[in-house]
């Protein structure tokens, strides 16, 4: 006699489980019925990102800029049920006039960057782009503060391909910004 067939776990069950994690964990579905759970970011990809908000700031209305709504680690529920935590989004305004008050959202952005560690690198690469670009986020950054470096990539068809890439020491106007970004400022002190 067979084995009955495990039943997968709804996306309720599965939010539930996160809003009951330990204060220093986030959960993430990044595949439909599986939760994955990871630490907090370690400080070094939070210098990274607060350098990536100042350098975006004035393209961001809550900073005062124009053009964008920047946000920083949001949950955003994609419509096959899988839930990923960005570490930055990005709406264009000229999209969406004022930001939906809902947790998790589920309004797919216009960009989203992950800035890798250690720990969610390989998700970060292999799983999480593909999911953007399947959903139809025109934009992905990939921020690997270890090598100094920034990917960016431009969905086509349902797949990422890769539109940029730039490094130490280079000042470059990344899509979909167009705002020349000087790298190495990014980082911060050594």
């Amino acid at each position: 006699m067979a084995a009955p067939a495990s039943r997968r776990a709804t996306f309720d069950e599965l939010y539930r489980a996160i809003a009951a994690l330990p204060e220093g964990k986030t959960g993430l579905i990044l595949e439909p019925g599986e939760l994955t759970v990871m630490s907090r970011p370690h400080p070094r990809h939070q210098r990274a990102s607060k350098g990536l908000l100042r350098a975006l700031s004035s393209r961001d209305v809550d900073a005062g800029g124009r053009g964008w709504w920047i946000l920083n680690e949001v949950e955003v529920r994609f419509p096959d049920d899988r839930l990923l935590v960005p570490d930055l989004l990005g709406y264009r305004v000229e999209r969406v006039a004022e930001l939906p008050d809902e947790n998790p959202l589920t309004l797919i952005p216009d960009w989203a960057c992950e800035i890798l560690s250690p720990g969610t690198a390989r998700d970060d690469r292999l799983k999480k782009l593909r999911i953007y670009a399947m959903h139809g986020v025109p934009w992905t950054w990939i921020v690997d503060p270890d090598a100094r470096s920034i990917e960016c990539f431009e969905a086509a068809d349902g797949l990422p391909r890769q539109a940029q890439v730039a490094g130490e020491g280079e000042t470059v106007a990344l899509l979909p910004f167009g705002l020349p970004l000087e790298i190495a400022a990014l980082w911060g002190a050594r």
